[in-house]
C-alpha cells in the first residue's frame, strides 16, 4: 500500500479589526497566497518526493509550519488525527496567521500501484481504468501512461486483493501485470 496526501484550501478568514489594531498595514486583507478550492497533492513514490520540494514557492512558510507534520504522517501511512476527526485519514488545520488564517483539509489517500505492460495510449488507459474501477473496494483509478502504471485508490475501510487487480488487468490479452506495490 502506498500513500499520497491531498491538501485542499476549504476556507479563508480575515479579521479586519485585528489588522486595524495590530498590523503595520491595517488594510492587509485576506491571505493572497491561497484561494478557496486550491488543491495540492504530495507524494513519495517512484522517484517523486514532492514533500521536500515545498520550499520552492508551492506553500506559504506560515502554513507549511502548521500543516507539514500532518502531511508527513499521511505520507507514512499513519493516522493523521485518531479519535479527533470522524476519519483518521483526515485532518482540518489552519495556518498561524491570526489576522487572516487559511483553513486546510488534509487527507491521506491510500492506493496501490499496479505496474502494467502493454499500455500504448489513451484507449488503453480508458479500458484499464474502467476494468480496475470495477474491482470491489476501489474508489477511483489514475492510469499513468508516463510511468506505465495505474494508481488504484482504495475506499475508506476497504481492502483490495492484489489478485483481483491482476485479474482485472490480465482479462485483456494485450496487458500483463509486472508487479503491485
Amino acid at each position: 500500500m502506498q500513500h499520497k496526501c491531498k491538501v485542499t484550501v476549504i476556507d479563508k478568514k480575515c479579521f479586519t479589526e485585528y489588522q486595524e489594531s495590530y498590523l503595520k498595514d491595517p488594510a492587509a486583507g485576506a491571505c493572497p497566497f491561497y484561494q478557496i478550492g486550491d488543491e495540492f497533492i504530495f507524494e513519495r513514490y517512484g522517484g517523486e518526493d514532492t514533500f521536500w520540494l515545498t520550499g520552492n514557492g508551492t506553500q506559504c512558510g506560515e502554513a507549511w509550519d502548521c500543516i507539514s507534520r500532518y502531511i508527513y504522517t499521511a505520507l507514512q501511512g499513519g493516522s493523521i488525527m485518531r479519535g479527533w476527526t470522524n476519519d483518521e485519514r483526515m485532518m482540518i488545520a489552519c495556518c498561524n496567521d491570526g489576522t487572516r488564517p487559511v483553513i486546510f483539509k488534509i487527507e491521506r489517500l491510500d492506493y496501490k500501484v499496479v505496474k502494467i505492460d502493454g499500455m500504448a495510449g489513451e484507449d488503453c488507459a480508458s479500458i484499464l481504468e474502467e476494468a480496475l474501477e470495477a474491482v470491489s473496494g476501489v474508489e477511483n483509478v489514475d492510469v499513468r501512461l508516463d510511468k506505465r502504471w495505474a494508481e488504484v485508490f482504495i475506499k475508506k475501510g476497504q481492502t483490495v486483493r492484489d489478485e483481483a487487480l491482476r485479474i482485472a488487468v490480465e482479462q485483456f490479452e494485450h496487458y500483463s501485470v509486472d508487479g503491485i506495490d
